[in-house]
């Protein structure tokens, strides 16, 4: 990747919905100006089907991702941003630029409303984040 090419990294517990979902909506949104990534703490080992299934609905496709621990991850990278979804003492130490914490619940546990709630959150957290990620000159942190 480019060094110019913003490296973004989405990290949750379980790498199964938030941090997937987040990965998802930048690659849709950022296409090849934005290297997103996701990873989880503690990943579970799969995708949760309902992630897939909300993301489909926003017509990105979530069935070829894995659940990623933070040992699957490319090495030697200082990240531009770091962006940790409701891990709290299990998120991670890693080299970024910018460090971001969106608090947002883990919707596996919430109803299909409140999942809807969460991606579309996610997906606005996202834009914010892509504006922000992309602009030319100086990056300011977002989204605390």
């Amino acid at each position: 990747m480019p060094e110019s090419t913003p490296r973004l990294l989405f990290v949750c517990i379980e790498n199964s919905c938030r941090s997937q979902m987040a990965e998802g909506f930048a690659r849709g949104l950022g296409g090849d100006r934005v290297a997103a990534f996701s990873a989880g703490s503690r990943p579970s080992g799969q995708v949760d089907s309902r992630a897939a299934r909300f993301m489909a609905e926003k017509g990105i496709d979530l069935t070829p991702h894995q659940s990623k621990g933070l040992d699957d991850l490319p090495t030697g990278i200082t990240w531009d941003y770091v962006v940790t979804m409701g891990c709290g003492d299990a998120c991670p130490w890693l080299p970024a630029r910018h460090r971001v914490d969106w608090d947002l619940p883990d919707p596996k546990t919430l109803d299909d409303d409140g999942f809807r709630h969460v991606r579309d959150r996610i997906e606005q957290l996202v834009h914010g984040l892509m504006d922000e990620a992309t602009r030319p000159g100086d990056k300011k942190e977002q989204g605390r």
